[in-house]
Parts: structure tokens; sequence; C-alpha cells
């Protein structure tokens, strides 16, 4: 069955990171001289200019400046007051100055493509002045691009989760985007990207994940030309652990599901794939999306109106082409297929019922379930599932992937 819902993907929000650019404008302040108080000094001669330098990270009349690594720095002296604003308002962007009064960065990313303003004034030791001015615009969203990525910051996924990233456009220099994103595992597994086409980069390693290992993603693309002209925005590091190892696998001959966790099988349940018609794809799947209740309609994969269900209780996405694996309330009360035959569109049903209530096959498999978790499936007429159809790169060979990396 299918959904039009698919897998959220949360776009990456980035912490500032202060990177010195050239300094702008610097006013200086004069002091008394006691020479001078003397007769000693000539006045023009006694007047000392503070010795406190500003910069701003983004260059003034800049229209390139990153969202990111905004921020003032002061040397031989301390900031005393930093004001930025959305150019041509007067709508403040928070931000601090640090503790020792060396810098100042902004609390909030910036918006792409918006002009923006800073003034900052700084005194040495002796209390003399200094000031610095930027009116800047940061990098539009035409020239700059963003990849949306999975798994999210501080999850705990199974086993199988890929780290997958969608970039929102074709990306021509393929090298210098990897060669800024790297992911390592406190395992010690070897990582490696691989490309599926100009727009879609996953990263694994050659065996599942180890169960409890933990995962450090970390992007550094704020600046990086990702094709002519465009340069990505992002830069954060992204942490997530790797569960308990759970592999549940289908027969499709038998019409049964094993579900293994940790080498020890926790239970076999029925179940019923796709029918003769609509078969289930082979291979090793991996759950993306976990929806207690969601619609299925056969029209969102170009099918017919064969069906169109509202609240199909229990759902997880196996493929992006709508191979779920879900309860099923619908079934003929007097002959249920499960364990006996195939009867679906192509996805995995257990006994369910309306409104995902009660203790049933379905629910106990959801509530047992993580993203990430693998559902392999064997025995099917069908053909193995294509590795980028979902999070699917396991069914791709390790030589292959490997291949696909541009690092």
């Amino acid at each position: 069955m299918t959904t039009p819902n698919m897998r959220a993907r949360r776009v990456l929000g980035a912490s500032a990171a202060l990177m010195i650019g050239a300094l702008t404008l610097t006013a200086c302040g004069g002091s008394a001289n006691a020479d001078n108080a003397k007769g000693g000094k000539d006045s023009k001669d006694s007047a000392k200019t503070s010795t406190a330098t500003i910069a701003i990270s983004a260059k003034d009349g800049s229209t390139d400046a990153s969202i990111n690594a905004t921020g003032v720095k002061v040397s031989d002296g301390k900031l005393t007051e930093v004001k930025m604003t959305v150019a041509g308002t007067s709508t403040a962007v928070a931000g601090e100055i640090s503790a020792d009064g060396a810098s100042w960065k902004p609390k909030e990313q910036l918006e792409r493509g918006t002009k923006y303003e800073i003034s900052a004034t700084a005194k040495d030791a002796n209390n003399r002045v200094s000031a610095a001015n930027s009116i800047f615009t940061t990098v539009s969203s035409a020239n700059s691009f963003i990849g949306t990525y999975t798994p999210d910051d501080g999850t705990t996924v199974g086993v199988g989760m890929p780290v997958s990233f969608d970039f929102d456009k074709a990306i021509t220099d393929k090298k210098a985007v990897q060669s800024h994103i790297t992911v390592t595992s406190s395992s010690g597994q070897q990582v490696v990207g691989h490309w599926f086409g100009t727009q879609r980069l996953d990263f694994r390693p050659e065996e599942y994940w180890k169960a409890g290992s933990k995962v450090t993603m970390k992007i550094d693309l704020d600046g990086v030309q990702g094709a002519n002209g465009i340069y990505g925005v992002q830069k954060k590091t992204v942490t997530f652990t790797i569960g308990r190892s759970q592999v549940s696998t289908v027969d499709a001959r038998t019409q049964t599901m094993t579900v293994v966790r940790d080498g020890q099988t926790l239970k076999t349940v029925p179940v019923s794939t796709g029918s003769p018609q609509h078969t289930t794809y082979n291979g090793q799947m991996v759950i993306s999306e976990k929806f207690t209740q969601t619609r299925m309609n056969s029209q969102t994969v170009g099918l017919g109106g064969e069906y169109d269900i509202a609240d199909v209780p229990h759902a997880m996405r196996l493929t992006t082409s709508g191979t779920f694996i879900h309860g099923n309330y619908w079934y003929n009360q007097g002959n249920p297929p499960f364990g006996r035959e195939g009867t679906s569109h192509g996805c995995v049903g257990m006994a369910d019922v309306q409104g995902a209530q009660g203790d049933t096959t379905a629910k106990w498999f959801y509530d047992n379930s993580l993203i990430g978790d693998v559902v392999v499936v064997k025995n099917s007429p069908d053909t193995t599932v294509a590795p980028d159809n979902g999070l699917n790169g396991w069914n791709m060979a390790w030589s292959a992937w490997t291949a696909g990396s541009a690092v």
C-alpha cells in the first residue's frame, strides 16, 4: 500500500562560529596626556589612538556572507556594545558578548538572502574607544544549497540506519561536498559515502552498525562550493546512538516473519505479503518512518482505485515507492490470510484492529520496532529492492558502494 507522505527529514540548524574577515571602519578617540598638562608635548602628538582593534566577520558591502559565521572579535581591548539589525528596519538580532569581552555572536542562525547591519564599539586598557561597522547581505537561497539529513541529532536508531543527505540543488563538485562531511562510529567501523545521482549522498559501514555504538556526523559545508556559484551554508555536529540489533525476516513462501533481537528469536508471527498480481520486493529494507495511523491511497503510485484507507494502523515505511509493513483490520474475518497467503498490493500485513488499539500482532511489532530496524524479505517472486528506493543501500555490494564514493 502507499502513502503520499515522504519521510520527514529535518533541515539542519547550525551553531554560529566566529570567522574573522576584514576590518571595516574604525574610529578612534583621544585622551589627555600628563606631558601635555606640563607643557612637555604638543597636544597633537599627545592624542593617542585606541589600541583596541575590532574585526567583523562579514565584510562591509559583501553579498554572500555566511549565515553561520557571523560575529565580532576584538584584540587589545574589550567589546562594550554590539548592535545588529536587519538593515533598514528596527528588527534587532539577539546576541551576546562573551564573558571576557573578546567576542560577540548572534544567538540564532541568520536568514539567507537578508541584508544586515552591525555596529560595534570597544575600549582598550586606557578606556580609549574604537568603533567598527558593516552592512552586508547573506548568501541567497538561489546561490546556496542545503542538505536535509537523517537521522536526527540525539536519536536512537536501529542497526540498519544509514546517514542520508538529500540536497536541494544538484551537486557537481561531489568531492568537495563529501570531504566536508565526516561520519565516524565509536565501534571503529569504516564508514564510506555513496552518491545516488547528484542530490543524494548516503553513508554506511560494510556491515550493520554495532549495537550500542555512538555515531558522530560532522557537517562543515559552510562556504563550500557544491556547484558553479552555489555554496553550502550548514555547519553542525550531529550524534546519534545505535540501539539493540533487531532484524526481522519475512518469508513470502511460508507467510511468516521471524523477529530476531541481539541474536535471539523474539517471536515468529503470521503475515500476509503481496498477492501474485502485486508481489513484495525481496531484500533488506530499513524502517524509515512510523505512523500510528496513516492514509493509504492506491492512486499515489499510479494504480487505479483499488483502495483508499484513511486509517491504516501501525504503519512503518520500508521504501520510498510505498512498501510498508502495517496492520490490517479489513481482512476477511472468517478467512484470515495471515500465515496462509499473500493478499496485499505489495506491503507486509499483520492482524490488527481499526483505531490502532488492542493487543494485536501489528501493535506488538510496532511497539518493538525502531526507525532504522531492518526487515528482510525473501522467497518472493519479485525482484530485489533498488538500493536507493528508501534507505536500502544494504542491497548493494560493498565494492559497488565504495566505488560510488567521491573521496
